[in-house]
């Protein structure tokens, strides 16, 4: 199969194992820049050009997307679904995840558990926000935050009044979520092809942090996920319509709670925590499933 991996850096951890599984497997590995791709956008003939060639015959993508670049990401995306590509993350369920106060609306509409949380645009709805998810202590985020940047711990409710009334200062889009403190500063990745889960693992964070992401030094190990774990995270990928996802829980006393769900989830941390292949795993996903116009969306989002 020709496949295009949508990576703006080829020697990324993630785009380098993407690689060499699609060579082991006998496959044809393209490295594709988004933001070096231009489109031809007609209705009889679809396409798009990349360093001075029309890109054709491929028989699937993998959209690596940094958050950065979602918006003309999605737009490569589209364009391919709607030249019969098969897209392993497909432009809606992209758009879905990227979207925090989205996703968590679709998963309260699923019933999936998360969080109790709270958004508004009025400057003067600052307290009953703190209110709504139970008071002090709570978390603050940024709608566009990443690997735990624009992450805010409020231990006090005049701590959250600052925060919340900063961040509206820069005119900046966020969500008010309460603080679990029984998962302990830990939380668990799950990552998810299909329908299954292929590895897992738990992060923690450093001492005097309550973040875990693995880029904020916090550290991984394995963990055996308890059956609702495993029903949790692959509900809320399905509920995103993603086909593979890093799915974040945390364990609290009312049962697993989905912090976010990620469509472009690093390998590196999860491949190193469990000795697993993910990056095969993913390519023999596309062997199962790719074929021509496969897409649910098909360039319509």
């Amino acid at each position: 199969m020709k496949i295009a991996i949508l990576s703006r850096n080829a020697k990324l951890y993630s785009t380098r194992r993407l690689i060499e599984a699609c060579k082991e497997r006998g496959h044809d590995p393209h490295v594709i820049d988004i933001l070096k791709c231009y489109m031809d956008i007609t209705p009889s003939k679809p396409a798009i050009w990349y360093r001075g060639q029309e890109l054709e015959g491929f028989d699937a993508i993998i959209p690596r997307i940094g958050a950065s670049v979602t918006h003309y990401g999605l737009a490569v995306i589209r364009q391919f679904e709607m030249m019969g590509v098969y897209c392993l993350t497909e432009s809606v369920a992209l758009g879905r995840s990227r979207d925090k106060l989205r996703a968590l609306q679709l998963l309260s509409r699923k019933g999936v558990g998360m969080p109790r949380t709270s958004f508004a645009h009025n400057v003067h709805n600052t307290k009953e926000l703190i209110q709504l998810v139970g008071g002090a202590p709570l978390v603050v985020k940024l709608c566009e935050g990443t690997q735990g940047r624009g992450v805010v711990l409020a231990e006090t409710a005049k701590a959250a009044e600052s925060v919340i009334e900063a961040f509206r200062e820069l005119r900046a889009e966020f969500l008010v979520q309460e603080f679990i403190k029984e998962a302990g500063g830990s939380d668990i990745r799950c990552l998810v092809i299909g329908t299954k889960i292929i590895a897992s693992m738990q992060r923690t964070a450093p001492d005097g942090e309550f973040r875990s992401n693995l880029h904020r030094g916090g550290s991984a190990q394995l963990v055996k996920l308890r059956p609702n774990e495993r029903t949790t995270a692959i509900k809320a990928a399905q509920t995103m319509g993603l086909k593979v996802a890093g799915v974040d829980i945390l364990r609290s006393s009312r049962g697993p709670l989905i912090m976010e769900v990620n469509s472009s989830p690093g390998l590196e941390g999860i491949e190193g925590a469990t000795s697993k292949d993910v990056a095969t795993e993913i390519i023999k996903y596309i062997e199962e499933n790719a074929r021509p116009h496969a897409n649910r969306t098909k360039g319509k989002g």
